[in-house]
């Protein structure tokens, strides 16, 4: 899987990415409270490493992973934007937009 940023977003991850030691991003389809594993939202994760069943996607400039299991949710191709009238990220592909609004959630160790 390919993942490309724009500037805005680039730009927002690296400043989130300044505050703390971990500097990974994690790309998960979750469905924490949403009542069953298929329904879901796309989410970013700040994380200190990668889990056991995580794969490296090519997303540079960053380290992004992903869970195994969450792959069958996206596209081979995703682009993720930042829209700072909502203060959120985009991820969409050239064929729809998965989350419009999607949020940057900060679970990293190093900060707790």
């Amino acid at each position: 899987m390919h993942i490309t940023f724009s500037e805005e977003a680039a730009g927002r991850l690296n400043q989130a990415l300044a505050h703390g030691e971990g500097r990974l991003v994690k790309l998960v389809f979750d469905s924490e409270g949403c009542g069953c594993a298929v329904s879901g939202v796309p989410t970013l994760w700040l994380v200190d490493e990668p889990g056991p069943n995580d794969f490296q996607l090519d997303g540079p400039p960053f380290e992004v992973w992903m869970d195994k299991k969450h792959e069958v949710y996206f596209e081979e191709k995703l682009k993720i934007d930042y829209k700072q009238a909502d203060l959120s990220f985009v991820l969409k592909s050239s064929n729809q937009i998965y989350n419009n609004r999607m949020k940057l959630v900060d679970r990293r160790y190093s900060l707790k």
